[in-house]
């Protein structure tokens, strides 16, 4: 197992590459300038001295090898350096913000908090809603129980965030106002009032997130659940007369996680890109704000090492599902 995973993130250098490669070329190809947003009064002399400072007149190669030195070579020390409080990064050109004019992981790391905050906890609230329902479902299956979850889970399927958001910001912040419609992320939990304000102002950008995901979830666990409990060594231990709870929650679920692992796997990162919207509905000062921020700006360099940061998620998560099939299951091994 241990020479698999080597052999799986050795293999994924070059997968992340040409990744890389792909979103710099698009993003190279994509319309706008950075310079527009300057001031019509700055002599054109000016605007060239500021494009070459941005490293706007080096040829696309150069700027994107460039990026590769500063991403994966700088960065890496920049954080060594945090941590051990050396000095191996002094006057190294980092990947700078054309909009902000300042480090762009630093700023990642300052906005970062936020959306682990909503995304962490969404993740975990549609996981342990949607193993549960699914189990349930499976088992009740054509009961009242598991008609209701299919048309909720159908209707988490079918809505996008971009309507749930507003949708339950009419409901729950104008017509009720029980909760605050943008999200504060200037707010300091002090006391058990800001405690609760700070749960309150969660719950929407929340509960938009794990609908899709506890809806994907749960419908991937009835249907392992389903094709499990037909099996023939489900009827060997019952016949064995082993409790029904030891033999759903022991023998069948085991088996059924194998199947759903890489949707939960996945579902990591896809939360993320979920994230993109429901920040922007709910003014989430995060980083999928950011994304979009950096696009209207045309801020080159944090657009490039977002998506590729989303992109790297992919990857990872990828190779952790891989390596979970082995733990679920003993008779998978990659030799």
């Amino acid at each position: 197992m241990l020479t698999y995973t080597i052999r799986r993130v050795v293999l994924s250098i070059p997968t992340l590459l040409f990744i890389a490669l792909v979103i710099f070329l698009l993003l190279q190809l994509a319309p706008g300038d950075p310079m527009a947003q300057v001031p019509l009064t700055v002599p054109p002399e000016v605007k060239e001295k500021m494009r070459e400072a941005l490293g706007l007149g080096a040829p696309w190669y150069v700027q994107f090898w460039k990026w590769l030195v500063q991403f994966f070579w700088i960065e890496p020390q920049v954080f060594i350096d945090w941590l051990f409080g050396t000095g191996l990064t002094d006057g190294a050109q980092r990947v700078i913000s054309w909009q902000t004019r300042s480090p762009v992981m630093d700023i990642v790391v300052q906005r970062l908090p936020q959306t682990l905050w909503v995304v962490g906890l969404a993740y975990v609230v549609a996981f342990l809603i949607a193993i549960p329902v699914g189990i349930y479902s499976a088992y009740k299956q054509y009961s009242s129980f598991d008609q209701v979850g299919t048309f909720i889970t159908m209707i988490g399927f079918s809505i996008p965030p971009f309507f749930t958001g507003p949708l339950l910001i009419v409901i729950f912040s104008v017509w009720l106002g029980w909760f605050p419609s943008i999200y504060d992320t200037t707010h300091e939990v002090n006391s058990w009032e800001s405690f609760g304000y700070q749960i309150k102002q969660m719950i929407m950008p929340v509960m938009v997130l794990a609908l899709q995901v506890t809806a994907q979830v749960s419908r991937f666990m009835r249907a392992s659940m389903l094709d499990n409990l037909k099996q023939d060594y489900v009827r060997t231990a019952r016949a064995k007369g082993l409790p029904e709870r030891a033999v759903l929650l022991v023998h069948v679920l085991r088996n059924s996680m194998i199947s759903v692992v890489t949707v939960i796997a996945l579902a990591i990162p896809a939360i993320f890109g979920g994230a993109i919207i429901t920040e922007v509905v709910f003014k989430v000062n995060g980083i999928g704000q950011l994304l979009i921020t950096a696009l209207f700006a045309n801020d080159m360099p944090m657009v490039m090492t977002l998506t590729f940061i989303f992109a790297l998620l992919i990857v990872v998560f990828n190779i952790i599902a891989d390596v979970l099939y082995g733990v679920l299951d003993p008779r998978i091994r990659y030799d």
